[in-house]
């Protein structure tokens, strides 16, 4: 007990004894530093006394998509902490093959009165999918946030990563190593995030190599976001003459790992692969794979926020909040082919 004290009232910049005052709920302790005590709590993962423990304020539905990718699980578990902070208890519904589709969840999460919704990478990031579902739910008066996806016939807040700078930094990484031949392996074309991606990609390559466009759509490859699909992808990439291929999340990325080897070729020193979201434990992979690291932190936060204020009748104006992705240079990255005296391409005109 006095360990555990002392862990608290380190976490929260008091004494033991304002510690023991919070936690036997007696008088004498500021409101600020009672709450920076219960935070400690919650931080350090131990359980508040009863009497201290919030009421719940309501349920708030997430629904994901399936729990394969690790990058869902890691944005669900920052959403829950966030909603849990603020006294909501989270109800996590999730699409699975064959099982619930998102407005069979949406509808099971309303008839149990849930205070708001927050979708993840769900039908509004689908551009052949009808967006009156969610008209009908803003009738029905049930505030709601979209996480990766965007639609401009949806009046609601939306919270992005800036796929289109995504990227701009993986391929400039990339064209700084000496790699002019970079294929990107991406999802489905109807899915916003993955046109987003193309866009980049496509803008960057003319820049950066002067491309033209034909020459950079025969470097894109539509697949699954699976690691199966990534691995079909960059087979074919590879087969185009790639060095290094881009991939659209980091599943992918392990199959475009897996593909090069099974074309006796050596990752990095024969293909370079770069992942996108930078999911955990996506550090220790063999080799560590260089990833663009998704803001889930911010973006988790930022959707709790944003749906309070809707629940609150403040709401967030009805757009779209993007957030800035991160290059993580890990081991999957390394010097390309070098061809001409002292590794100059004609085409850097003095760009180096």
């Amino acid at each position: 007990m006095t360990a555990r004290l002392a862990d608290i009232a380190a976490q929260a910049g008091v004494s033991e004894a304002t510690v023991s005052r919070v936690l036997n709920g007696k008088p004498g302790v500021a409101t600020a530093t009672r709450e920076s005590v219960l935070a400690a709590l919650d931080v350090l993962g131990y359980e508040r006394p009863v009497r201290l423990r919030r009421r719940s304020a309501g349920l708030v539905g997430l629904i994901t998509p399936e729990l394969e990718n690790p990058i869902f699980p890691a944005l669900a578990q920052v959403i829950g902490q966030a909603l849990t902070r603020q006294g909501y208890t989270p109800v996590l519904a999730t699409q699975t093959p064959g099982g619930s589709t998102e407005d069979e969840l949406t509808e099971m999460l309303v008839d149990r009165g849930v205070s708001g919704i927050i979708f993840v990478s769900g039908l509004h990031a689908d551009t052949s999918a009808d967006m009156g579902r969610y008209e009908q739910l803003r009738a029905q008066g049930v505030p709601f946030v979209l996480v990766d996806g965007f639609s401009p016939v949806v009046k609601a807040p939306f919270i992005s990563p800036d796929d289109r700078a995504a990227m701009r930094l993986a391929v400039t990484h990339l064209v700084s190593l000496g790699h002019r031949r970079i294929g990107l392996a991406v999802g489905p074309k109807r899915f916003v995030p993955v046109l987003r991606k193309i866009e980049g990609f496509r803008a960057t390559m003319r820049e950066q190599l002067g491309l033209a466009p034909d020459e950079i759509e025969e470097l894109v490859q539509h697949s699954l976001y699976t690691l199966e699909g990534g691995q079909a992808a960059t087979t074919a990439l590879i087969g185009r003459g790639c060095t290094a291929v881009v991939c659209a999340s980091d599943m992918m990325a392990l199959g475009a790992i897996r593909a090069a080897r099974q074309l006796g070729r050596e990752v990095p020193r024969d293909v370079s692969v770069v992942g996108f979201d930078d999911s955990p434990l996506i550090a220790f992979t063999d080799p560590p794979l260089t990833t663009i690291r998704k803001p889930v932190p911010s973006m988790g936060q930022a959707a709790v926020r944003t749906l309070l204020e809707e629940i609150g009748g403040t709401p967030a104006p009805q757009s779209e909040f993007v957030f800035m992705p991160e290059l993580v240079v890990r081991g999957s990255t390394a010097s390309g082919p070098v061809p001409g005296p002292l590794g100059n391409f004609p085409e850097d005109n003095g760009r180096k």
